[in-house]
């Protein structure tokens, strides 16, 4: 894999978490970010750079807040009822956070890939060209199925599928299935890719494509991936983000962070003493 160039400007203490490094020229500035699902608070506090073309793994204990600080990066938080977040979110220079931003415009630009396999009850061209569509990319049907086919190949998906793409999405095994959905997550041109544990419900083979996946796809766009696998954040990232108890207690170089964590938290989740 290939280490993402970054400068540390600045790294601060943040109570009892250790210093966070912050980018120059980042892709995504989060600061001071809290989420509330109505009075009770999930996320505290949380500040993080994500580099571009980085893979970022977020691990953690289960409830630890991870999938939730995951979902403020495309304001998917906005769909659950009492959710409130607060603090600057920044996109480059974007402010995503504020209430006068229009999702569907920042979707596209930050897609999603979910934890079960959800395609469409479309046939599997039609779960590829429905983003296209939808947002205006092509106004042809040669370019669409240009669009469809590309897509269909950076998700390592076409030469299984090539001759029966009339065929329902449904029909796909859960790694292709999965691997259809990234496809029709690339389709719309993102600049940034979102999974949550999206390898943990496929077997070992179809889990091993995926992380291949990963790391091809890191070559042009920002990956933020949630995993409750320390090994699969070991294989696919370029750093990881520990979380506790809704706090990011370190981040840090992948490798560093398992072979030597810098906070006595990270090192407990890392030996197995709290999971």
């Amino acid at each position: 894999m290939t280490v993402v160039e970054q400068t540390v400007v600045e790294s601060r203490p943040m109570g009892d978490t250790i210093g966070i490094p912050f980018i120059d020229n980042a892709k995504f500035s989060l600061r001071n970010v809290d989420v509330f699902y109505s009075d009770k608070q999930a996320i505290f506090n949380v500040s993080l750079d994500i580099g571009k073309n980085e893979v970022m793994a977020m691990i953690g204990p289960s409830g630890c807040g991870k999938s939730t600080f995951l979902r403020c990066f495309n304001r998917m938080n906005d769909t659950i009822a009492g959710c409130r977040v607060s603090g600057s979110l920044k996109l480059e220079e974007q402010e995503i956070n504020h209430p006068k931003t229009d999702v569907v415009p920042l979707r596209a630009r930050v897609g999603m890939v979910f934890q079960k396999p959800n395609p469409f009850p479309k046939t599997i061209y039609e779960n590829v060209a429905y983003g296209p569509r939808i947002h205006g990319l092509v106004s042809k049907r040669i370019e669409l199925d240009e669009v469809v086919e590309t897509s269909l190949q950076r998700a390592g998906l076409w030469d299984e599928v090539k001759d029966r793409l009339d065929a329902p999405g449904t029909s796909l095994s859960g790694g292709q299935q999965q691997r259809l959905c990234i496809a029709r997550t690339i389709a719309v041109s993102p600049e940034v890719i979102l999974m949550d544990e999206p390898c943990s419900a496929l077997d070992p083979i179809a889990t091993a494509r995926i992380e291949e996946l990963i790391a091809e796809l890191s070559e042009n766009y920002t990956i933020v991936i949630v995993t409750h696998s320390m090994q699969q954040a070991a294989r696919v990232s370029n750093r990881t983000a520990y979380f506790h108890l809704g706090k990011l207690i370190e981040v840090n170089d992948t490798e560093k962070v398992f072979t030597n964590p810098g906070h006595q938290l990270t090192e407990a989740y890392i030996t197995g003493r709290i999971g």
